[in-house]
């Protein structure tokens, strides 16, 4: 009787020490495609895929937006409707645009009014999509400031954030580590009219409208390691990264 006692004992901690292993193993698994999901996120607009990063617990794109209903060349500016640009590219056939090794590499420059994509202009929205696929957002100035400072300030997070070398950034691309995975890329501007800044500068709109008009939007230099606030009119055209919500 004690033998058989025993027996069983034996097996409900074999059965016990399997459903524990079981567990971890589906723990694991999804702990994995959790990461794995977070690490490329994939826009059911386009199809286009995007790596990500994780920076002070925040989930961030680690490319430039290149969602691109349409096209424009810069003969087209407005500040209230939503206008759509490829670097150095004149037309307005999408197709074309979207073959372009500006567009591949540096994604689409978006007005302001295509950035918030029609969100009301509050001073300082929290949270608003704008041009950014569902469950992300177009990030706000307190958002940017707070990736910053988890980067030990404004005058050396830029370094933290820009891709490496020079096969994009122009020289001296100063103190570029990219240690965040951001790989910010010098994408330039439209402003004025004009094409400018490729491979010197990048510029991130905000969802920020401040007190002055226009909106705010960062700025990353080959020149240097900072992250410079600043604003500008709305007609000019920027880079998107959205955070995810």
């Amino acid at each position: 009787m004690k033998t058989k006692t025993n027996f069983l004992i034996y097996q409900l901690l074999l059965m016990g020490l399997f459903l524990v292993f079981a567990s971890s193993c589906k723990k694991d698994n999804d702990d994995k495609e959790q990461q794995d999901e977070i690490k490329t996120f994939t826009d059911a607009r386009d199809g286009n895929v995007y790596k990500c990063t994780t920076i002070g617990g925040r989930v961030w794109m680690a490319e430039n937006l290149k969602y691109l209903p349409k096209v424009e060349g810069t003969t087209a500016s407005s500040d209230t409707l939503p206008l759509y640009y490829v670097y150095n590219y004149e037309g307005t056939n999408v197709n074309v645009a979207k073959a372009s090794d500006n567009y591949k590499t540096y994604g689409v420059l978006y007005n302001w009014p295509a950035a918030m994509n029609g969100a009301p202009s509050n001073s300082n929205p929290i949270g608003v999509q704008g041009v950014c696929p569902s469950g992300w957002h177009l990030p706000n100035d307190a958002e940017w400031s707070q990736l910053t400072a988890q980067l030990g300030g404004d005058s050396i997070a830029g370094g933290k954030l820009k891709e490496t070398g020079t096969s994009h950034w122009a020289n001296p691309n100063t103190e570029a580590s990219n240690e965040t995975g951001f790989t910010a890329l010098p994408a330039g501007s439209l402003v004025l009219f004009s094409f400018g800044f490729i491979g010197k500068d990048t510029y991130y709109w905000t969802s920020t409208q401040p007190a002055t008009g226009g909106a705010n939007y960062r700025k990353l230099s080959s020149a240097n390691s900072r992250v410079d606030k600043s604003w500008a009119t709305k007609q000019s055209a920027f880079s998107v990264r959205c955070v995810k919500d």
